[in-house]
């Protein structure tokens, strides 16, 4: 019985695995991309996602926040609010 339900298993995967054969799979070969893998070619952040990034930290902003020139669209905790109470230093939770 066992056998079988590794078996039945195994057919359900392949056939779930081909619905997503022609869609490229980035990850497997780390130090390529893979033919056809979407690519972001350019990023255009406007003043509003610098208000956002910067929220609780005043001006004349630090030498070391200058990464966020170069920032591109994936996710950083450092735009995004973090704990409560009195750990959120800049504010992200105030009303």
């Amino acid at each position: 019985m066992r056998v079988i339900s590794i078996a039945w298993g195994g057919m359900l995967l392949a056939a779930s695995c081909s619905a997503y054969a022609e869609y490229p799979i980035a990850g497997l070969n780390p130090s390529q991309r893979p033919v056809g893998a979407p690519v972001i070619e350019w990023v255009n952040h406007d003043n509003n996602w610098y208000q956002h990034a910067l929220t609780g930290v005043q001006q004349p902003y630090p030498r070391s926040l200058y990464f966020l020139e170069n920032q591109g669209d994936w996710h950083i905790p450092f735009n995004q609010p973090g704990m409560q109470g009195r750990y959120d230093i800049r504010g992200w939770h105030q009303k």
